[in-house]
């Protein structure tokens, strides 16, 4: 991953991963959050709350559809942006499949740095394995999450649906870092959301 221009670190558990990732983030003021299990479960949400930073996260109960995308809209102009990976290829490349593509959005170009923190539940040994990785276990594990009436939610694998509750109609593969955005990634030693 270092060769690949993302700084890349490696935590021995959530709790490490949440200090490491809050430390990562420590000199910005606002932060968006994609639609992210793992981060939420390392409590970075409720620890950058408690600080008084600026948070834009669309996960608020009861938002209207324009507070929605009005959230989703400044998360790609937040100094952080938090998120995680479907996929993490041990070849250096990191893999998304998204449904509304504010994350995609922001992971490429906007905040002035991201940080993915992935578990190694995650780490697939290449492209290949990462979109296999996505379709039988990422992409129906988060749809039951949600509660989103699609056929690898009831089936536990994608068939590729064209349901209009479909979650993956975006597909971002990370190369190498973009030109102008500092991407680090937190792999933890353990399994973290889908």
């Amino acid at each position: 991953m270092k060769k690949r221009g993302f700084d890349a670190y490696f935590a021995s558990d959530a709790k490490s991963a949440s200090t490491l990732a809050l430390e990562l983030a420590a000199d910005c003021e606002t932060f968006g959050f994609g639609g992210s299990a793992t981060t939420r479960t390392l409590g970075i949400v409720e620890a950058l709350k408690k600080s008084g930073k600026t948070l834009y996260d669309h996960w608020i109960p009861g938002l209207t559809r324009a507070q929605d995308l009005e959230i989703r809209l400044a998360q790609g102009r937040c100094d952080c942006f938090f998120c995680s990976a479907n996929a993490v290829a041990e070849t250096g490349e990191i893999v998304n499949v998204d449904g509304i593509g504010n994350r995609s959005a922001a992971m490429t170009f906007g905040p002035g740095k991201v940080i993915i923190v992935a578990g190694m539940n995650k780490v697939v040994p290449d492209l290949d394995a990462a979109f296999t990785r996505i379709r039988e276990q990422a992409a129906p594990m988060r749809a039951r999450s949600l509660e989103i009436k699609t056929p690898c939610a009831e089936t536990g694998i994608c068939n590729d649906c064209r349901s209009s509750h479909r979650i993956c109609n975006i597909t971002t593969i990370l190369h190498y870092k973009p030109m102008l955005t500092r991407v680090a990634v937190v792999l933890v030693n353990q399994a973290l959301g889908f």
